[in-house]
């Protein structure tokens, strides 16, 4: 009797804790996290980005302000979300940027137009709508200085725009998103024919430069004088196919078109280009991930490895090359079966909501000091990020692509 009594008091104690837990449960709430899981992927990552970089201007890893391509990257991102999810958070990030970076004259701080260095025009897209929006005349100034540039920009026999002064003869296919978009928002916003004609010249030749007949792909850059030591002594181009090079390019294509006019004589030539990039972005692929390599031909190559930025960009320009019917519709299914092989292989989702994009290069170029000679191992041995703006703001820009 008494070891039965022993038991069933044993037993009572520990039916008590249990219904005490249980309720405690039942009228805890659980914690939610800061960024909402419930949000579309643009906004999470958008938020994330936002959390992670409290001022724009650090958008880069920078230790101070500084006017570059990357944060032009991620507030056109920003930019096109406030189309599909106005929200005054946003606009004010843009703002905040071009507050910081412009003074009361107009100046761009960190800017300097004598180095002509193209990648230094991507950022003025965000200012055309700014100045719309406030018609602060120092938005306008920065405009047209940036236009001035590309008016005095150095350029190759047959009219292409070098990619910086120190890179004489150069085109680099990074070079068509750094200024196509811009001259061409330029262009339709103020009457100026040639600023088309520039971005004709340019998208066409790039690809006339840097194509390869076999594969389709386009070559990162292309040296008329042959002087490089990457450049191939008999058609001037560097040695490898690399991701990201094709991706600036592709958006660059797919942005540029958003502001040329319908009865201009390079208007279809232009989307032949993309019509001819697409099936080969197709064909390499990856058929298991649905993303691409980095260097985008030699998936099966030690080393090379399944890269975020050069996904992101491909899903973007073939969803919206789909989209607005410059190629088949069937590449938008290609475009979602991108998307779908960055979430389940790039992505990761902190206890907070906060969305990281792994798997980013963080840079890439050609020539310069120390010198990038442009090999297969230059490419797979540069330093790999998780949260390059180079990707998460194509992410956002695919992510809202495949909304529509």
């Amino acid at each position: 009797m008494r070891n039965r009594f022993k038991s069933t008091g044993a037993f009572n104690v520990t039916l008590f804790f249990l219904v005490l837990l249980t309720t405690l449960t039942a009228v805890t709430p659980k914690p939610q996290p800061d960024i909402p899981t419930s949000l579309k992927w643009s906004e999470r990552m958008a938020l994330s980005i936002i959390k992670n970089n409290p001022e724009p201007w650090m958008i880069e890893f920078n230790k101070q302000p500084v006017w570059s391509y990357p944060q032009g990257l991620v507030l056109h991102a920003f930019e096109e979300m406030g189309k599909q999810n106005p929200k005054q958070q946003y606009q004010d990030y843009i703002k905040a940027y071009a507050d910081v970076m412009i003074d009361e004259k107009g100046n761009i701080k960190t800017y300097d137009a004598a180095s002509f260095n193209i990648d230094m025009v991507n950022s003025g897209k965000i200012l055309f709508n700014l100045y719309e929006q406030t018609k602060d005349e120092r938005y306008k100034t920065a405009i047209e200085t940036l236009r001035h540039q590309m008016k005095w920009q150095p350029r190759t026999t047959d009219g292409g725009f070098w990619h910086k002064l120190r890179y004489p003869w150069q085109m680099w296919l990074d070079g068509a998103y750094m200024a196509a978009p811009f001259l061409a928002q330029y262009g339709k916003t103020y009457g100026d024919k040639t600023a088309f004609d520039d971005v004709a010249t340019q998208l066409i030749l790039l690809e006339k430069h840097t194509r390869d007949p076999k594969t389709g792909l386009l070559y990162h850059g292309w040296d008329e004088s042959r002087f490089q030591q990457w450049a191939n002594p008999q058609t001037g181009t560097s040695p490898h196919f690399w991701g990201r090079a094709m991706g600036w390019y592709a958006m660059a294509i797919v942005d540029a078109l958003d502001y040329f006019p319908q009865d201009h004589p390079k208007r279809k030539e232009i989307i032949g280009i993309l019509q001819r990039l697409a099936p080969a972005l197709q064909k390499y692929q990856d058929p298991k991930t649905g993303l691409w390599y980095q260097v985008v031909d030699q998936g099966a190559r030690e080393g090379n490895y399944l890269e975020a930025s050069a996904s992101s960009m491909f899903v973007y320009a073939l969803a919206k090359g789909a989209n607005k019917g410059y190629i088949d519709k069937q590449y938008r299914k290609v475009a979602e079966k991108g998307f779908k092989g960055i979430i389940d292989n790039m992505i990761e989702v902190k206890p907070d909501g906060e969305v990281l994009l792994h798997k980013v290069c963080a840079v890439a170029g050609l020539g310069g000091e120390p010198y990038r000679s442009g090999s297969y191992e230059y490419y797979v041995n540069e330093l790999i990020r998780t949260n390059d703006p180079k990707g998460t703001g194509p992410f956002v820009l695919a992510s809202l692509e495949l909304n529509k």
